[in-house]
């Protein structure tokens, strides 16, 4: 891998004790100074390329309306260079591998847009407040399996290492109820696909305001999702449920999958690590979902520090309801034209799987934002040490909330040329950052009731 800049606070360590230290006080200063609240460096780099991050955005675009597709806050912002399979050379610094190795597969056809750079992440105070909170507090437990003395905001804004890292991304606000439609594709290599449709819930009393470490820690609940299938035909009546817990030795991951054969909800305890995804045709695993997902502890985890990187930022055009999912879909790859990638730091984390553990993924490297915890970008090797995957996610800030979250994601299988494309909502109504749900909807009892 090439040179990454480490920061001064930044350890290139593994995780491997019980528990780990929270930082001190002194430390904790920095997140109302040098640093954001999350985190991040308040200063733009040297050559002003990337700027100072000011506060993202504040309030939503005039004309924009709560269950609107979201409209883009940088409408006049053009392209300042475009990256090709001729020019790459020139940029191999700021991409990483897996990126690359892009340009060489679809050489003809793949190509990057780069524009301005706009830190546009932010979150509500209470957020802010919060992360501030976790800093001095937050410590993992059960070797990194577990976590405990957090809420709501990022646990560890100032990591000391890999698996603190991949918990802020797996913590990151995303609002305290979702309810959300689109879909997926999984494009043939000459562009054909299927359109497979679901309707997502998702409770995450973890990002609930006012929310105690205490109350988090006897209930042992991250999160709560369900998702069913509304399309096509033939997979209607197919039907997820997950509770994902705080402490997952204490407590493992529970799943229940609704079988339409048998008209009854059934334990799932496989859906987890490498277990093919819904509908995926083998094109992802379980805990690519999210960009990562689920207990760690199959892999050692490493900081390897920060890096300047290219990686899709502010993507409003392809997020826009005026393009339909035709506009986006293309053999290989999904359309480029309708990408916006920005340079920003992130944080690099390697995770390389543990002896005596198996994964169809021997090594993963996650690109991390650091305005957001937001992997962005994911290269992922084979049991041969081979690249094997690309993940990329498309973010923008949902600003009536506000939090930074993906628009879509892309995970390319660079050995058989395809792709999965996931939460293409185009087409499909808005995201439901206002949703009412309760513990009663997230039960099997429910899961059956709701897809009989």
């Amino acid at each position: 891998m090439k040179k990454i800049t480490l920061l001064s606070f930044a350890m290139s360590l593994a995780f491997s004790g019980a528990s780990i230290a929270k930082v001190d006080t002194e430390q904790a200063k920095k997140l109302s100074g040098e640093l954001t609240p999350m985190g991040a460096v308040k200063a733009g780099n040297a050559d002003g390329s990337i700027p100072e991050w000011t506060g993202g955005i504040t309030t939503p675009p005039a004309g924009y309306t709560v269950g609107d597709h979201h409209l883009d806050p940088y409408p006049n912002d053009k392209v300042k260079y475009t990256i090709t399979s001729a020019n790459v050379a020139e940029y191999e610094k700021l991409l990483t591998p897996g990126q690359v190795a892009l340009f060489k597969t679809f050489p003809e056809t793949y190509k990057m847009n780069v524009y301005q750079t706009r830190r546009s992440a932010s979150y509500p105070e209470f957020v802010y407040q919060a992360t501030i909170d976790n800093a001095t507090r937050s410590m993992l437990v059960q070797e990194g399996n577990g976590i405990t003395k957090a809420a709501v905001g990022v646990p560890f804004p100032i990591p000391a290492n890999g698996l603190e890292a991949i918990w802020n991304h797996i913590l990151r606000y995303r609002g305290e109820a979702i309810v959300r439609q689109g879909g997926q594709v999984t494009p043939t290599s000459s562009g054909s696909y299927t359109y497979v449709g679901f309707d997502d819930q998702l409770m995450l009393p973890y990002g609930i305001e006012g929310a105690s470490p205490e109350d988090l820690e006897k209930t042992n609940i991250l999160f709560k999702f369900k998702q069913k299938v509304t399309e096509p035909s033939k997979l209607v009546g197919t039907a997820l449920l997950v509770h994902e817990t705080m402490d997952q030795i204490k407590t493992p991951r529970q799943a229940w999958i609704y079988n339409k054969g048998i008209r009854r909800a059934q334990k799932a305890p496989t859906v987890a690590y490498d277990a093919p995804g819904t509908a995926a045709d083998g094109l992802r695993t379980t805990d690519d979902f999210d960009m990562f997902n689920g207990a760690p502890n199959r892999y050692t985890w490493t900081l390897k520090g920060k890096q300047e990187l290219l990686i899709p930022y502010n993507d409003y055009r392809l997020h826009s309801d005026k393009l339909k999912y035709a506009d986006i879909i293309r053999p290989g790859h999904i359309n480029p034209e309708h990408v916006r990638y920005e340079k920003h730091r992130v944080w690099v984390v390697e995770a390389n799987l543990k002896d005596n553990t198996r994964h169809i993924y021997k090594k993963r490297v996650f690109f991390i934002d650091e305005d957001s915890w937001q992997i962005a970008v994911t290269d992922i090797y084979d049991e041969r040490d081979e690249l094997y995957r690309v993940g990329v996610a498309h973010g923008l800030n949902y600003y009536e909330v506000p939090t930074q979250w993906s628009t879509l994601e892309v995970f390319h299988d660079l050995q058989s040329k395809r792709y999965i494309a996931m939460g293409l909502d185009n087409e499909a109504n808005m995201y439901d950052f206002s949703a009412k749900l309760k513990d009663v909807d997230f039960t099997s009892r429910a899961l059956q009731r709701d897809n009989r």
